[in-house]
């Protein structure tokens, strides 16, 4: 998603880790001289081996000025993501590093980076240690909200791992959360001398305060809180039920009965009320409950055990949950576990050290961590049909994350990836065409094209001989992918594409007005769509399926029909030739191409707005016209020539239209791959790190994007770039001598060693980064620009040559260049 660019950043010592917890971070860095596990063919000098790479995970990096990181506790890939929300009103995460925003509540439920409205922040829980009476609590948002303890830096005195979150709050309450997959566990430790401590559960209030049809139940004698309601999607038409069981228990005495309980609405509890049906609620009223609890004996520190459960189906099943994953109340034991957790998916892949800037590292690692947040894991938690297979939720969305996120989970955790594959062929079943954009059960809004195609063809390409075992049906994911390509739905704003306009004129057409969704970005939808068929093609040559082989090549080159020859740029001399919307009858129609761009004269955003008549979405269409990642050589021979080409990339830079916030500027610095200068996609590539990434809280250049921007980024410094659905990675030279890939799946280690490594410039301006030469398993590579498949499906040692000559090339042979359908790549015929 798009948002407000921000101005270029320097690193802060806050370092993403708020005050302290850098510090703590740093100190519990565990490194021991170990060799990985490795195929016999990938042998090096061993590194050290990062055995803690957690402690190296700064979890508020973008936590503030739009990045909508989420830093709370979560376990991979979680569907319970504990953590503060705020009053910021940028408050996605619920979080914002900000010191000068409130603390309103602990909620259960978040998503990462994300743009549009506020999504889920449900079930609130706050502590109170000194209210005057219990009918005097300040239950309301507007009345409890207080600021955090601020720490002589400045900053606020906020904790987070991967995990794990603490918190110390002005009223001397310290809240520390983890959790596990559906439920959250809250630590309350209350000042010295409280003599009631109080807890509250705030049942409607979710980031959107869009609640409706409120249900909840007191047990009195437990302190046992069941309940749930209706929630607006933050992205798209639809609601979204959810619901809650909470339960209590005293760390290190007996807690007892509640000594006091009731309901409250607004600002007004009501003691001895035991259920909502008792108070006079009306539309999006503020409800919850409140519970007074005896303190710890003897005068002793009272720390209050708050055990969420949280279901999509029932409160009984919220509560099932909450029993099944916590049974003990045991906080040490459930952070232990899920640090556990984080170290194993984050340990496979290891970075050597040595050489390298400690915040390098860190941004490394905090860039993989943020890869798997998102999409969410609702497996059993799906209301809207039974199934025994995985549900995952939180696609927030497809479009964002299909170029780096996924091609990122290919290398290192394919089994978790078969799982959201299942999961999305699954909801075709049912719904009829795979999923886009998601949130918390409802159908949003579609960004670009039907990118769920890509996403599956990503994983079949890759995967195809260990679909069975990984229990994804060959079948139906084809048929999944031809209801995407085939069939439109009656509303093509949340499922599927406007396939019938796109089959029958091989682009979309600016002037239909067809009733089934918006009519709008007609380009941008277009050249996504090429896309879309390309993977599908490279899915049907997998199965064998020739002919529609055949057809899905023919249409991923129907990007060329939006190419109008004739359009120049003001102030780009030599810039001509443009993607441009098009009429049903075949004539142009005109788009500026600073259009959505920082020199747009109309200042336009590119929104999702049905009046738009634009045809694109989110970017210019300068930059969209450089996208077309399945055949690049036609770019370029569209755009007259490789040296053309390359100063056309070299405009898009130098005159800031690249735009570092927005996934289709993504792939455009590895592009000087494809005119055989490398060394230009490296230093551009560098430079964009550089300038747009950094480990303090402003470390983004805008939202996170569900982890779209921890891929992108982590790729960067991992020296390379994907081609979904391909068999390719783009290469360049990683941030570290050594870098390696461990694939459960395929039970190998890829190790990538940078010979004659000495650093990276920290401006990402020159130095001895660029690939003189490419080696694999000791034998010379036929090319320096990308490395396929193969190379890591056989566990391969990769030994990179380094220079600092930018002018190296990728090499002499017929193969070097990375393949494009035109010519003759991905065993395609060649396109005339």
């Amino acid at each position: 998603m798009r948002r407000t660019p921000y101005p270029k950043l320097t690193l802060l010592l806050v370092l993403g880790q708020i005050g302290l917890a850098l510090a703590q971070a740093s100190s519990s860095t565990s490194v021991t001289s170990v060799a990985p596990k490795s195929s016999p063919t990938a042998t090096a000098s061993p590194a050290a081996v990062i055995t803690d790479p957690s402690s190296l995970v700064l979890s508020f990096i973008g936590t503030t000025n739009g990045g909508h990181v989420f830093p709370g506790a979560t376990l991979p890939h979680g569907m319970v993501k504990v953590g503060m929300d705020t009053d910021s009103p940028g408050n996605h995460a619920g979080y914002d590093a900000d010191p000068q925003f409130n603390a309103t509540g602990f909620s259960q439920l978040h998503d990462d980076g994300t743009g549009g409205a506020v999504p889920l922040s449900n079930f609130k829980i706050w502590a109170f240690a000194n209210c005057s009476s219990f009918e005097t609590c300040p239950t309301s948002i507007a009345s409890r909200k207080i600021l955090r303890n601020i720490l002589p830096n400045g900053s606020p005195d906020d904790f987070a791992s991967p995990g794990y979150f603490s918190t110390n709050l002005t009223n001397s309450i310290r809240v520390e959360l983890t959790a596990t997959r559906r439920t959250a566990l809250h630590r309350y430790t209350f000042p010295s001398g409280t003599t009631n401590p109080r807890i509250m559960l705030d049942l409607t209030n979710d980031g959107q305060r869009s609640s409706t049809d409120p249900v909840m139940t007191l047990d009195s004698d437990t302190g046992k809180l069941e309940g749930g309601a209706s929630f607006a999607a933050s992205f798209g038409p639809g609601r979204y039920s959810t619901f809650t069981c909470v339960t209590f228990k005293g760390e290190g005495y007996d807690l007892g009965k509640p000594t006091e309980y009731g309901i409250w609405l607004g600002d007004f509890p009501v003691r001895g009320a035991t259920n909502i049906l008792q108070v006079y609620y009306g539309f999006v009223d503020e409800i919850g409950g409140l519970l007074t609890f005896q303190p710890a004996p003897n005068g002793g520190s009272t720390s209050i055990l708050v055990r969420v459960g949280v279901s999509f189906i029932s409160s009984a099943q919220a509560c099932a949950n909450a029993e099944e994953e916590i049974p003990d109340f045991d906080f040490t034991r459930v952070q232990t576990v899920a640090r556990a957790q984080w170290n194993d998916v984050l340990g496979r892949v290891q970075v050597d050290t040595t050489g390298v800037d400690l915040d390098t590292v860190k941004l490394f690692y905090s860039s993989l961590y943020r890869t798997h947040i998102s999409p969410a894991d609702y497996t059993g938690e799906n209301p809207k049909w039974n199934s025994t297979e995985p549900y995952y939720d939180s696609l927030y969305c497809n479009w964002d994350t299909y170029r780096t996120l996924y091609p990122l989970m290919s290398l290192h955790d394919p089994v978790t990836f078969s799982r959201i594959v299942r999961g999305m062929i699954d909801i075709q079943k049912h719904e009829g065409w795979l999923p886009e954009c998601r949130g918390a059960t409802a159908m949003h809004f579609i960004q670009g094209g039907s990118n769920g195609d890509p996403i599956l063809g990503e994983f079949f390409v890759k995967f195809h001989q260990f679909s069975a075992s990984l229990n994804v049906s060959d079948d139906d994911l084809y048929n999944a992918l031809l209801a995407d390509a085939e069939i439109e739905p009656p509303n093509w704003n949340v499922q599927g594409r406007q396939a019938n306009a796109w089959k029958q004129f091989n682009y979309i057409p600016q002037d239909m007005f067809s009733p089934g969704g918006a009519n709008t970005k007609q380009a941008s939808r277009s050249l996504e769509h090429a896309f879309n068929d390309f993977s599908i093609s490279q899915v049907a040559k997998v199965l064998g399926k020739t002919e529609d082989a055949q057809t899905y090549t023919q249409r991923a080159g129907n990007f060329v029909n939006l190419w109008n020859p004739n359009i120049t740029v003001p102030g780009g001399p030599g810039v001509i030739g443009m993607m441009q919307p098009r009429f049903a009858n075949g004539t142009f129609n005109f788009t500026d191409p600073r259009h959505c761009s920082v020199h747009d004269p109309a200042k336009a955003t590119c929104f999702l707005n049905a009046a738009n008549r634009d045809g694109f979405y989110e970017s210019s269409p300068i930059v969209y016209s450089q996208y077309a990642p399945q055949d690049t050589a036609k770019l370029i021979e569209l755009q007259g020539g490789l040296d053309k080409f390359i100063s056309r990339l070299d405009f898009i830079f130098d005159q800031d239209y690249f735009d570092s916030t927005d996934e289709p500027s993504q792939q455009i610095p590895f592009m000087y791959h494809y005119a055989n200068r490398p060394g230009l996609s490296t230093q551009r590539s560098r430079q964009i790190i550089a300038q747009s990434f950094n480990t303090s809280i402003n470390g983004l250049p805008g939202n996170d994007d569900s982890g779209a921007m921890g891929s992108y980024a982590a790729f960067y410094l991992s020296g390379l770039y994907p081609l979904p659905a391909t068999q390719q990675f783009l290469l360049s030279s990683p941030y570290f001598q050594q870098i390696s890939f461990f694939n459960p799946v395929l039970n190998t280690t890829t190790k990538i060693v940078a010979e004659n490594f000495n650093g990276n410039p920290p401006d990402g301006t020159g130095g001895r980064v660029f690939i003189q030469s490419v080696a694999v398993n000791g034998q010379p590579y036929k090319s320096n620009c990308y490395l396929d498949w193969d190379v890591f499906t056989s566990g391969s040692l990769v030994e990179l040559t380094l220079t600092d000559d930018i002018s190296v090339t990728c090499g002499n042979g017929t193969d070097a260049i990375p393949p494009s359908l035109s010519t003759g790549g991905y065993d395609s015929e060649v396109i005339p």
